[in-house]
């Protein structure tokens, strides 16, 4: 990291220190000095909490500034175009989700060749290497892994199960196929994966045309499924509980429809992801890289971690992942950067 950073040394010295500098060959910042921009790949509720959290820790922690930017509209180009565009805002500092895990690389050496600390935040490269400062998401294999044992617990262990899930072609769809088979098989061919749907959730109206089309047609031969994306999750909630079957549904995140769920009983559980961690402690680690720090291992993935939440834990789970986020910040100062005392 601090290697290319001090490629930008050049083009960045009209608004760094150069006695710094000079001795370090990274650009420091004061946390005032830090402008953050937050970029998914467009529009999706899991984003949400990013814009509040992303004020907060703009107060918190005396930024600059702090943006919230979804406006790529799931194009790469355009998500490039709207990170150019930032910079050139005076935005310094980058959390990224990449809408094309084969292509970011090629993104994040970009911005970190012009010296501003990048971030790849909820959503690893495809691959091995992470060309970003360092990657902070959900290990989605694992968390699929744990939705899918949670769905054969309450199916009692057998019969037929449905994973439906997002873009076939996203390495993270592919991992989370992999979770899920890895518990099915372990079940020793007690239970079946009758069929994995991907592609289901590009927008709630598409989930629910799919789930009610899944239903009409396997409704009695299933009986759990696990979903692993938002809007499939939402939809399966409601559709279910409509048809009234007696299907054990898994979901994933929190939105209010499948904790209702949960609550009244017609939603077996859920599993949930911490986006509001990925924007704290990511605009923190951020904020400490723009300060002169550097990563002890560039390019680490770092968990941001996921929660089981049944019935039994649906009032308190959010102190669990509260902890999570401090635990997160407090490894990033322990282990995960190097910094000059």
């Amino acid at each position: 990291m601090a290697a290319l950073l001090a490629l930008a040394v050049g083009t960045m010295a009209g608004c760094t220190r150069k006695s710094d500098d000079a001795a370090t060959g990274a650009t420091t910042r004061k946390p005032d000095q830090v402008k953050i921009a937050l970029v998914p790949g467009g529009a999706h509720p899991y984003f949400q909490p990013w814009k509040a959290t992303g004020a907060k820790v703009k107060t918190d922690l005396g930024l600059g500034d702090v943006t919230f930017n979804e406006t790529s509209d799931w194009d790469q180009t355009k998500q490039n175009d709207v990170l150019k565009s930032l910079a050139a805002q005076g935005y310094n500092a980058f959390g990224v989700f990449g809408v094309s895990p084969e292509n970011i690389n090629a993104t994040f050496e970009d911005l970190t060749r012009q010296g501003y600390p990048t971030a790849s935040l909820g959503s690893c490269p495809a691959g091995d290497v992470d060309k970003a400062a360092f990657c902070l998401s959900t290990d989605v294999q694992q968390a699929a892994y744990k939705a899918a044992q949670a769905a054969i617990q309450a199916m009692d262990g057998k019969g037929n199960l449905v994973h439906l899930t997002g873009n076939k072609v996203d390495s993270n769809t592919q991992r989370r196929i992999a979770g899920v088979q890895k518990a099915v098989d372990e079940t020793g061919g007690k239970v079946k994966l009758l069929q994995t749907v991907t592609d289901v959730d590009k927008d709630l109206q598409s989930a629910q045309k799919a789930v009610a089309d899944l239903l009409a047609a396997k409704g009695t031969e299933m009986q759990g499924i696990v979903n692993t994306a938002y809007n499939p999750a939402v939809a399966s909630a409601d559709g279910v509980k409509q048809a009234k079957l007696p299907i054990k549904v898994i979901a994933i995140d929190d939105d209010a429809t499948i904790l209702a769920g949960i609550r009244d009983g017609s939603v077996a559980g859920t599993v949930l992801q911490n986006p509001v961690g990925q924007a704290s402690v990511g605009s923190y680690a951020l904020m400490k890289l723009a300060g002169g720090c550097t990563m002890s291992k560039p390019g680490v993935a770092v968990d941001s971690g996921s929660f089981v939440v049944t019935k039994a834990n649906v009032g308190s789970y959010d102190a669990e992942r509260q902890a999570k986020t401090e635990e997160l910040r407090k490894a990033f100062d322990s282990q995960y950067l190097t910094c000059k005392s």
